[in-house]
């Protein structure tokens, strides 16, 4: 009896011990300021934001960004300006690859650091289902800084070559000073 009990009570410790650990794996995220995002057909591999002045692979090209200053609508509905690519702006390197079966035109991007957007960027082009992507983007001072190294690029809204469009159903808390 004794040894029956002294069993089942190491059961019981171990199976609590097991849920709490659980627990706490699930909860990491959100306790670390990362963001559980729905799942979207665009799959980041890398999140590089840096302040300037860094050296960046020659594998990264800059992304869109057309004559003139780029202003556009975000998912939010508000205007937000894209900073250029230049030798003394801060830049966001993305690696993305496009894992569903439509040919995406634009995607939109955000920074989301300690769970709240401190960015977004915009890429616009052809790509294609598998195809690996690796842009840079500007980026605004102002973002800086960051508050922590576990910054993270969310798809926020992705417009297809057929006219559909996908937007996240979980965007991040927007951070009013951009």
């Amino acid at each position: 009896m004794k040894i029956s009990l002294r069993l089942g009570l190491a059961a019981a410790i171990v199976t609590a011990a097991a849920v709490c650990s659980a627990a706490r794996i699930n909860a990491a995220p959100a306790m670390l300021g990362l963001i559980a995002h729905p799942p979207s057909e665009i799959k980041v591999s890398r999140c590089d934001p840096q302040q300037g002045n860094t050296f960046v692979s020659p594998a990264y090209v800059p992304g869109y960004y057309p004559v003139g200053r780029y202003y556009w609508t975000d998912v939010y509905g508000r205007r937000f300006y894209q900073p250029a690519v230049t030798r003394t702006n801060p830049e966001l390197s993305i690696d993305y690859t496009n894992v569903g079966a439509k040919v995406a035109t634009e995607i939109e991007f955000g920074l989301v650091a300690r769970g709240h957007l401190v960015a977004e960027v915009r890429d616009v082009g052809t790509f294609s289902p598998g195809a690996e992507i690796k842009h840079r983007f500007g980026l605004s001072p102002n973002v800086f800084p960051l508050g922590t190294s576990l910054a993270q690029c969310l798809p926020l809204r992705i417009t297809y070559q057929d006219g559909s469009k996908w937007r996240s159903r979980r965007l991040p808390t927007l951070m009013e000073s951009r």
